[in-house]
């Protein structure tokens, strides 16, 4: 499969990172480090793995309750394993932005039409976006009143701005999922323009072709918009999702320190404010920057930079390299049916 093999040299270039990544963290303090892991309760380690799976679990589910209103022969065992080729695509993209193009691709090769798979594809997205925004705006509210966090000026500025950018998008999500008005409009001026550049050859027959793609997307929307009941149950799929990956690093944190002073109410407090900062950086996996927030955050938080340093290691390996590593295992077995259903 060409896809296979255009994402090895990225793969490469992640795990690359990731030694470097993990080099800068170590290299002063490895031995307490290794001595640190060696004495870790490794069920509770056990545990945060399996808390991963929840979460790919909760997000399959999602995308499976949506893509089933389009075609009920959907199974809930393929959107899994897209989930999980998900994690691989979105670990290797800059701003984790080869996921959803994936996903479209995926749902293609499964027999749905590209403009109901894409409309699918952003449904799911709004669904993350919406929980995401719930979920900052309760964490900043509770940091204002109760202090849980105390971070720079810079940083909050910083968690300020990332939640203003992932609301700004949800509200773009919404705008696009419905106006089929501005779709049209934006889609034939992108092709009149790419036919004076000479990479549309037919004007007419792409946009004909844009057309029908856009009846398929608006009327899978349509659906959605009216299924308030599948509305509900995405949105709290990913909103438990969310709070069952924003609990990781309490878990991680209990099973190197049973004293930790990590609750789970700080833990996801601070995991939300560490992806808002960390994905601001544009490298796979927002490497650099995640390491960055989650050591400055967290580290705010306790005195101990070993056991920090140890629990930003433990988390990274289990919430992204374990994703990109079972998500490239689980493309190879990809094939999908590429049939049409009725």
């Amino acid at each position: 499969m060409k896809i296979i093999k255009s994402s090895k040299t990225k793969t490469f270039i992640v795990f690359l990172i990731m030694i470097v990544v993990f080099y800068l963290i170590i290299k002063d303090d490895y031995m307490n480090i290794i001595e640190t892991l060696q004495k870790a309760n490794h069920w509770l380690i056990l545990l945060a793995v399996v808390l991963i799976f929840v979460y790919y679990y909760l997000k399959a589910k999602c995308i499976y309750v949506i893509a089933k209103e389009q075609n009920k022969n959907i199974t809930f065992k393929s959107m899994f394993n897209q989930t999980l080729i998900t994690q691989f695509f979105n670990g290797i993209t800059p701003f984790s932005t080869g996921g959803q193009p994936m996903q479209v691709y995926m749902l293609r090769k499964n027999g749905l039409p590209v403009g109901q798979a894409t409309s699918i594809i952003i449904q799911d997205f709004l669904m993350f976006q919406l929980a995401l925004v719930t979920i900052g705006i309760v964490a900043l509210i509770l940091n204002k009143i109760f202090g849980i966090i105390n971070i720079s000026i810079a940083l909050y500025s910083l968690i300020i701005l990332g939640f203003v950018i992932n609301t700004v998008v949800g509200l773009c999500l919404i705008f696009i999922s419905f106006s089929k008005r501005f779709n049209t409009f934006a889609g034939k001026l992108l092709i009149r323009i790419a036919s004076k550049f000479k990479i549309v050859k037919d004007k007419d027959k792409t946009i004909e072709k844009l057309e029908e793609k856009l009846e398929e997307f608006h009327d899978s929307a349509k659906i959605f918009k009216k299924r308030r009941g599948l509305f509900t149950r995405c949105y709290l799929y990913n909103l438990l999702a969310l709070f069952i990956f924003y609990a990781i690093p309490f878990v991680i944190f209990i099973s190197l320190d049973p004293n930790c002073p990590i609750t789970i109410g700080k833990s996801i407090t601070s995991s939300a404010f560490v992806l808002l900062v960390g994905n601001f950086v544009p490298i796979p996996g927002g490497s650099g920057g995640i390491e960055f927030s989650f050591s400055t955050i967290f580290g705010g938080l306790l005195n101990n930079t070993t056991l920090v340093s140890t629990a930003l290691l433990t988390w990274r390996v289990i919430t992204y390299y374990l994703g990109v590593l079972i998500g490239g295992i689980a493309l190879t077995f990809f094939k999908g049916s590429e049939k049409k259903w009725e």
